[in-house]
């Protein structure tokens, strides 16, 4: 008996759990706004949203490819068309939309403010990655 070939959602979502758990991890050592460590939390967090967002996105990308044979090229396309196809609610969708904005924010400057604005937004935005990849997982 042959083995099936995991496909190229299969590996990617393995990745896009491990970085959703890394971001779950980093999330739990919140510390009091404070303390000294905050800052180098705070920012970790927010490094790990940015590459978690980044995984979880293409995973979206390659399920819409292999199971409703959609090809979207950006985090707001594949978002759109999951909706299309029933994957995702509007309010998720426009979670989806909301988590690229702050990722796009985060990435290409380093700003203190706009790291004081995001953190409080990580736990929203994990609980809908983690719910969307459950999501995924159990329908492919």
């Amino acid at each position: 008996m042959a083995l099936r070939k995991k496909s190229r959602f299969e590996e990617r979502w393995k990745l896009a759990w491990r970085a959703y758990e890394s971001l779950r991890e980093i999330l739990e050592r919140r510390k009091d706004p404070l303390s000294e460590e905050y800052v180098v939390i705070r920012d970790a967090s927010i490094q790990r949203f940015e590459y978690t967002f980044e995984i979880f996105w293409k995973t979206l990308k390659d399920y819409l490819r292999e199971r409703e044979i959609v090809e979207c090229f950006s985090p707001a396309n594949c978002s759109r068309e999951a909706l299309k196809a029933g994957l995702l609610s509007p309010g998720e969708t426009e979670g989806c939309l909301e988590m690229l904005r702050s990722r796009n924010l985060t990435s290409h400057t380093y700003r203190e403010e706009t790291a004081q604005q995001l953190y409080p937004r990580l736990e929203g935005y994990a609980r809908l990655m983690e719910r969307i990849l459950q999501r995924l997982k159990n329908t492919y």
